[in-house]
């Protein structure tokens, strides 16, 4: 109020109410620089700031380091969850160099297109992905520019492999050969202080946010997450991902198990394979290779009660998140 000038009228409404107009103030805050605002307000402890994501501009003049590989983040929205019947409506990619040791370089290409589907876009697919059925009506996604764009990569990157990879494999055979790394589930988050690991939560906790589930924008929010420092840790999160993508894994079958022990394997960490993608209709469970003889004891005491040498196969990036595997 502006204790300096008259005061205002004072009316008497029918419940004798008497109510005081205050003279409006118009005037409005502004920063001359947002950001030394936001460190003041982070600087008193009380507050937390978080940034609008900006993209890393791509550098296409370079020239490549001779040790560095070229890795390619992939995000993919559909029509559902199933791999067998849903159909992508949209990919993005983020191809950006890096070194042996995890380190990020340049971001040397995007790409980002929709596809109209076979299927419909129901409601609920809208409601999640922000594309509704006029944005994808007409278009198509060009199959020989994704095959090159992901040609040169080393290793493709998604935040749900295990998701991501069937589709993409799905859409263009450009993909199969390609050594994969799932951002979600080979970086243990929580022993570096994150409560979850949806990406929208992790570029929180990094101190951005951005425009969630379009593909392209996901691919530029997980490459920062990748490139930023761990709490307690010496290296980025993308040194541990290699880490845990160059390690093989042993996937054990427990084929003919008893009916009554599928909560114990369950709980043990066993998935249920149906049996329609060529693999055995079973139990399994994918361990270290370190791990092996425990597994094995857990096994023929547990749940067999008996001597037994399940199927084992050897996993390694290039076959790992497949969806026939």
């Amino acid at each position: 109020m502006d204790y300096g000038a008259p005061p205002g009228p004072i009316e008497t409404n029918p419940a004798d109410e008497i109510v005081v107009k205050a003279r409006q103030h118009r005037g409005s805050f502004e920063a001359p620089d947002y950001e030394t605002a936001a460190r003041m307000l982070e600087a008193t402890g009380d507050y937390r700031v978080l940034r609008r994501l900006t993209p890393r501009p791509i550098v296409v003049s370079r020239t490549p380091r001779q040790d560095e590989k070229i890795a390619v983040i992939v995000d993919t929205e559909t029509t559902g969850l199933d791999q067998t019947w849903d159909e992508v409506i949209e990919i993005g990619m983020v191809a950006f160099s890096y070194s042996e040791d995890g380190r990020i370089g340049d971001v040397i290409g995007t790409y980002n297109a929709l596809r109209e589907p076979t299927v419909p876009i129901t409601p609920e697919i809208t409601r999640l992905t922000g594309i509704t059925p006029e944005m994808v009506k007409g278009h198509t996604i060009d199959l020989d520019a994704v095959e090159a764009f992901i040609q040169p990569a080393h290793l493709v990157i998604a935040h749900n492999a295990r998701f991501d990879r069937p589709f993409c494999e799905r859409l263009t055979h450009g993909f199969s050969p390609k050594a994969w790394a799932c951002s979600h589930a080979e970086i243990s988050w929580s022993e570096y202080g994150f409560e979850g690991s949806k990406l929208g939560y992790l570029l929180s906790q990094c101190g951005w946010f951005h425009q969630g589930h379009r593909a392209v924008e996901d691919c530029h929010a997980l490459l920062e997450v990748l490139a930023a420092p761990l709490c307690g840790a010496t290296a980025c999160a993308m040194t541990h991902l290699l880490a845990s993508a160059r390690r093989a894994l042993l996937r054990i079958w427990a084929e003919g198990s008893p009916f009554d022990m599928k909560d114990t394997l369950k709980k043990r960490g066993y998935r249920w394979n149906d049996g329609t993608n060529g693999q055995p209709k079973s139990w399994f469970i994918e361990i270290a290779e370190d791990a092996y003889e425990a597994e094995m004891k857990f096994l023929r005491q547990e749940i067999y009660r008996r001597d037994v040498e399940p199927f084992t196969q050897r996993i390694t990036a290039l076959e790992r998140f497949r969806a026939a595997s």
